[in-house]
């Protein structure tokens, strides 16, 4: 498995910089010591975020980039080669959305959305493979949990997330095969507070909103960014996307209870605004990390972070059961600590509760999480569904 160097030792492309989930991670890389080559099609706002993290000290180039031409992905990646000598992680992050029917969206609308979505994937991967095929480092896509199931009004963008995803798999073990030294991850984040429903081009008759549960961009940014110095296969962003991905493999079940449920609650039941701007074809308002969501947001993913070390999980869990196992035996003998202390010894029998305290607050975590999704997921579909 390819070794992956510490952020503070990397130089980091990152598309789609200046807005949500891109912003957050340029910071949070930024604040750990990378460099960085940023990239956005928003000029001015390239030049306030360069502004902004030089005068914290950190190294940042930036690139006015439309992901959607290979030229300018190309010119991003030569950009990189020229100021910092090459790059060890690529991030594929930019995107762009659209509410909608499938059957009403204009055509060259959704082409638009892939020529970002999928295309603009391709041409960083080539890109990214190009040079770290000889240098090694890591390809992450940001994809969705849309991947993973449909998403009604949202089937366009849906489609693209499920194409990033057969790409990069199929790159991924392609690139296995030849021997390349490139971890390749997809990150399929939940529903995020950035100004994804603002951005999106919109072709209901209400105003979209974000489907609950929802977590803030720095949720998604320290996964990223763990999986830069991590080789991670696939990771979701928040429990609820896992339990929704979960829930849509159900036959017909499925189609019915995610399907019925995302349609209805992301319609907030408002008229569309008059003064809004998408960035389909333009760059849009950019500098905000988050949006506008009005219901509570998460700000931490037990499911994630477990998913994210899945051996110290595993670890937790077993010390816990052979801490239980020893306990009980030792109160079945009657000899209770005592006999515990001689065979495993005090400073082993430390350790080994401070495991047992970890797989437990783990446990506890996890356990707590999926609960408040269910809840949430619950409370929304009676405000949407009545009678449920």
């Amino acid at each position: 498995m390819q070794k992956l160097k510490p952020l503070s030792q990397q130089t980091i492309v990152i598309t789609g910089a200046t807005s949500g989930i891109g912003l957050a991670t340029a910071r949070l890389a930024a604040e750990r010591g990378a460099r960085l080559v940023l990239a956005a099609r928003n000029q001015d706002a390239l030049e306030r975020l360069e502004r902004e993290l030089r005068s914290t000290g950190a190294s940042v180039v930036t690139c006015r980039t439309d992901v959607s031409s290979e030229e300018d992905v190309r010119r991003l990646a030569s950009a990189a080669v020229d100021h910092f000598g090459g790059f060890d992680t690529w991030i594929n992050n930019a995107a762009v959305s659209m509410y909608g029917s499938l059957t009403d969206e204009p055509i060259e609308d959704e082409r638009q959305l892939f020529e970002t979505n999928y295309w603009g994937v391709v041409y960083g991967s080539r890109a990214a493979v190009e040079h770290l095929r000889t240098h090694g480092g890591a390809l992450i896509n940001v994809g969705s949990a849309n991947a993973d199931f449909a998403a009604p009004y949202q089937g366009s963008f849906s489609a693209s997330k499920h194409a990033v995803k057969g790409y990069t798999d199929a790159l991924r073990v392609e690139l296995a095969t030849q021997g390349a030294p490139i971890c390749v991850t997809l990150v399929k984040p939940s529903p995020i507070n950035t100004p994804y429903p603002r951005h999106a081009r919109n072709h209901m008759n209400t105003e979209p909103k974000l489907t609950p549960p929802v977590y803030e961009p720095e949720v998604a940014a320290e996964t990223i960014l763990f999986c830069a110095e991590h080789p991670r296969r696939e990771v979701y962003v928040g429990g609820g996307g896992r339990l929704f991905a979960t829930l849509g493999q159900i036959p017909v079940l499925g189609d019915l209870l995610v399907g019925g449920l995302s349609a209805k609650m992301q319609r907030s039941g408002r008229p569309p605004r008059s003064d809004h701007s998408d960035s389909l074809y333009n760059a849009g308002e950019d500098m905000q990390e988050r949006g506008d969501y009005e219901g509570h947001t998460m700000r931490s993913s037990a499911y994630t972070r477990a998913s994210l070390h899945p051996l110290m999980t595993m670890g937790a869990l077993l010390a816990a059961g052979l801490a239980a196992r020893t306990l009980l035996r030792s109160r079945k003998r009657g000899t209770g600590r005592h006999l515990a202390r001689r065979a495993m010894g005090a400073s082993a029998t430390h350790k080994a509760g401070k495991m047992l305290d970890r797989g437990r607050e783990r446990l506890s975590e996890v356990a707590q999480e999926m609960p408040r999704v269910a809840s949430k997921l619950q409370k929304a579909a009676r405000r949407t569904i009545p009678g449920m």
